[in-house]
């Protein structure tokens, strides 16, 4: 296969790129900043159809692995800039790919879809923005790629690993923390998480078998607890976690909603609800078998 891999020198485009070329496919990538590895320089985000044709010309499939940051609080209302951010260049890509002909697609997308369709009590679509725009980029985007083009969701928890210097936006501050001599407080609840590895070979399966599912992936399961006490480890600096009340979570996060709301600024993930979520088992069913480990000391490697 010929695959176009845009966002190919981020943390999981670089790792969907190195599992295409391991199994003899060839990859092109695009990306908005020159860096090594980039084949090609455009803002796919805000690209036409008329100008990512003749990107996509020659390729059978392409993967669309940028995102947008759901936590930076911006002035509300926020719905057109996440809108215009996760679904439209979406939309405008596979368009055009369909336009050119190409037989095979994935996105990498959030584990929030997955939980919106197993808990729609839960009104995650209506409580956050992000999620919301996660479910209309999945629909829309296969709308837009038609019957002849199968676009695969990869719905992605936490995922941990390095790409060159390319981490996880969110490993920065929880380095500092574990390093620091802060203590350590986690509350109940927990997440699946995957390693960036793991992922691009759900993608490229996904690719190769022209699969236009919803793909939840995960390596393995972990409690809050066990995860920050996990990177403690990683970084050399192990220690007792202490449980944070679940009270103590919930106000803290409601304060910061209100706040936010004054200064009449949204976040993707409205913090006024973000308890539901932090507090919950969000667990996925294993889809590697593996463990976290090597990932992890990626991730955070020991000083």
């Amino acid at each position: 296969m010929r695959i176009l891999v845009v966002g190919g020198s981020g943390l999981i485009g670089a790792h969907v790129v190195d599992v295409l070329r391991g199994r003899g496919h060839v990859a092109t990538t695009v990306a908005r900043t020159a860096q090594p590895g980039v084949d090609h320089l455009l803002d796919v985000g805000s690209a036409s159809i008329e100008q990512l044709r003749p990107l996509l010309a020659g390729h059978d499939g392409v993967v669309y692995a940028t995102r947008t940051d759901e936590q930076r609080p911006l002035p509300k209302p926020i719905y057109a800039e996440f809108r215009s951010g996760n679904v439209d260049p979406v939309v405008r890509l596979f368009t055009a790919a369909r336009l050119e002909g190409l037989t095979r697609g994935v996105v990498m997308g959030s584990y929030y879809t997955y939980f919106d369709r197993l808990h729609p009590q839960w009104r995650l679509a209506e409580r956050h923005t992000y999620i919301r725009c996660r479910l209309e980029q999945a629909r829309e985007g296969r709308a837009a790629a038609g019957d002849g083009l199968p676009v695969a969701v990869l719905e992605l928890p936490f995922v941990f690993g390095r790409a060159g210097d390319r981490l996880p936006n969110w490993a920065g501050p929880l380095d500092r923390w574990a390093r620091s001599r802060t203590p350590l407080l986690a509350p109940t609840g927990g997440s699946a998480a995957a390693s960036a590895h793991s992922v691009a070979e759900v993608a490229v399966d996904a690719l190769e078998q022209t699969s236009g599912a919803d793909l939840p992936v995960a390596d393995e399961n972990l409690s809050w607890h066990d995860m920050i006490a996990r990177i403690a480890d990683a970084v050399g600096r192990p220690r007792r976690v202490r449980r944070l009340p679940s009270g103590a979570a919930k106000a803290a996060l409601r304060l910061g909603g209100a706040l936010q709301s004054l200064g009449r600024k949204e976040s993707g993930i409205n913090p006024t609800y973000l308890a539901d979520l932090l507090l919950a088992d969000l667990f996925i069913e294993p889809t590697s078998g593996r463990t976290l480990d090597p990932a992890l000391r990626e991730t955070f490697p020991a000083a």
